[in-house]
């Protein structure tokens, strides 16, 4: 058994206009946008780096520099699955995941369940595995002042069955 922890903040820009930002590979509605070099999920970010963190493989930057033109708008669900391609290739898969998103809005409820199950299908666990908890920051810092969203993911590996 391996352990990892991973952490992302972005920048939130209010917007005029409905947008979405991704969280957990799903686009969510709201008058915000990511600031950020890929599409900015961060708690995808935090899933790949927290992955990476429990087999001592180094950071999503050293794996997807913000400085590659071709990591430019890129689908941070392609970062996590080519890291999870590594982990199996060290003869491991992710058993569970824990996770906490920290903003003020938009609400997580009502896309709580589709961004678990979406999680999982990505992961290839069940989603009993998957935890995800939403927290607001009572006003406070710059997720409380809504100028950043963050989150925090702890992953734990397992052996492959078949190694």
């Amino acid at each position: 058994m391996r352990l990892g922890i991973g952490y992302d903040i972005h920048r939130l820009i209010p917007t005029i206009k409905r947008e979405s930002i991704f969280l957990g590979g799903i686009a969510i509605p709201c008058y915000y946008r990511i600031q950020a070099h890929s599409d900015g999920d961060v708690l995808l970010h935090a899933l790949t780096d927290a992955c990476l963190g429990a087999l001592a493989l180094g950071d999503i930057g050293q794996w997807f520099s913000d400085t590659d033109p071709k990591n430019s708008g890129r689908s941070s669900t392609e970062f996590l699955k080519i890291v999870l391609q590594e982990i199996h290739k060290y003869g491991y898969q992710v058993k569970q995941v824990d996770s906490n998103v920290f903003l003020e809005e938009p609400k997580l409820a009502p896309h709580h369940d589709e961004i678990r199950q979406n999680m999982a299908k990505v992961l290839e666990i069940e989603l009993t595995q998957i935890s995800l908890k939403a927290k607001t920051m009572e006003g406070l810092g710059p997720v409380g002042e809504r100028k950043a969203i963050s989150a925090q993911v702890i992953v734990q590996l397992q052996e492959l069955a078949d190694k």
